[in-house]
Formats: structure tokens, C-alpha cells, sequence
């Protein structure tokens, strides 16, 4: 019997929360085996929040593998029962309409396709500014799937950003304890921050 469970943890390319999930990512290595994923996206593409082999490196330091970064790759997630439990953070509005609407074209949602074929739990941390407009459907679709749950979110700035919807990264421990348990952290739905006047 393995000692630790082993967690996926799959990014995607919400640049800007990209700190916050790295360090979700290295609190849940405190208590878990770690595997990284990378979007295709996330893999290659240099921003103002940083360059793409830096971040690489930062997290291949803390998880001490080597990341998942091609669809081939990912399929084997399923034959292989790679993972106990399989975080996305940061979960972008693409990357949640692949999943709702079934389609694997690239590597995070083909990861997430075969480790559900396992009906082991499917944590997600969104991040995607039109969350509450065109892609409120895909939320309210992967709300209720089987296996599905998401780390409690809020918009971050209602008044600058009205549809836009964040998680909480800081709540992906605890929600991954609960999903593990097949149970969604609640509340999911949180308050935005207090306007500043």
C-alpha cells in the first residue's frame, strides 16, 4: 500500500493566479504525491508574470516530477490510475467549457476525461472573467456532474469586473479533503471583497 495519495495538479493559463496556485500546489505536497500538468499554453508561453522554464522549474522543484505536458501523455492518466484525486488550478473559462461540453482536444481536459473514466474526484479552481455571462452554463453543467467539484469562488472585483468569478486557492487543501471524501467544500459560493470607497 502506497504511503501517500497521489494528486494531479493540472495548469492552465490564467497567468495572473499562476503564484496562487503554486502555492496551493506546494501546501498539498506537504501531505501528498504530487504530479504536475501543464496546459499547452501554460507550457510555452513567456508573460509579465513570469517566464515559462522559471515557472516550470519552481514547480518541478516542489513536486519532484517531471510535468504532463502532451495529450498522449494524459491518456495514460486513466489506464494507469495515476491519480487519487486530480486538481485543475487555474481552471480558465476554455478549459471549463472543454470539459462541459466533452471536448479533448489538449492535454489538461484529455487528463481529466481519463482520470473520471476511474470516477475518482475532479477538483476545480476557476479562475475566468466571463464566468457569470457565457460561461455561467458550463458552471452551473460541471455544479452538478458526478465526481465534479470546485474550490469555493467569488468575483473578485464585482465593480470592474462584474462576470468575473475566482477561486479562493488558499481553500484548495480543504477542498481537496472533501472531494477526496466525495463531498463539496461549503460554502461554494463566497462574498466579494468589501468595495473600496
Amino acid at each position: 500500500m502506497k504511503e501517500k495519495l497521489t494528486v494531479g495538479f493540472a495548469f492552465c493559463g490564467s497567468f495572473c493566479t499562476l503564484s496562487r496556485a503554486i502555492e496551493a500546489m506546494k501546501r498539498l505536497a506537504e501531505d501528498y504525491d504530487v504530479i504536475p500538468i501543464f496546459s499547452e499554453r501554460m507550457a510555452s508561453t513567456d508573460t509579465r508574470f513570469g517566464k515559462a522554464e522559471a515557472i516550470t522549474d519552481t514547480i518541478v522543484k516542489i513536486a519532484k516530477h517531471t510535468p504532463i505536458t502532451t495529450i498522449t501523455e494524459a491518456e495514460t492518466v486513466g489506464p494507469q490510475k495515476l491519480f487519487d484525486l486530480l486538481v485543475i488550478a487555474p481552471c480558465t473559462g476554455n478549459t471549463l467549457a472543454k470539459l462541459a461540453n466533452g471536448i479533448i482536444d489538449s492535454t489538461v481536459p484529455m487528463a481529466a476525461k481519463a482520470h473520471l473514466r476511474n470516477e475518482r474526484p475532479l477538483l476545480l479552481a476557476l479562475a475566468s472573467n466571463d464566468a457569470l455571462s457565457t460561461g455561467l452554463l458550463n458552471v452551473a453543467t460541471l455544479t452538478v456532474r458526478k465526481h465534479c467539484y470546485f474550490v469555493p469562488l467569488s468575483q473578485d472585483d464585482p465593480w470592474q469586473k462584474p462576470f468575473s468569478l475566482v477561486a479562493h486557492f488558499d481553500l484548495i487543501p480543504e477542498a481537496a479533503k472533501a472531494a477526496l471524501a466525495g463531498k463539496q467544500l461549503q460554502p461554494m459560493l463566497l462574498s466579494p471583497p468589501v468595495q473600496r470607497t
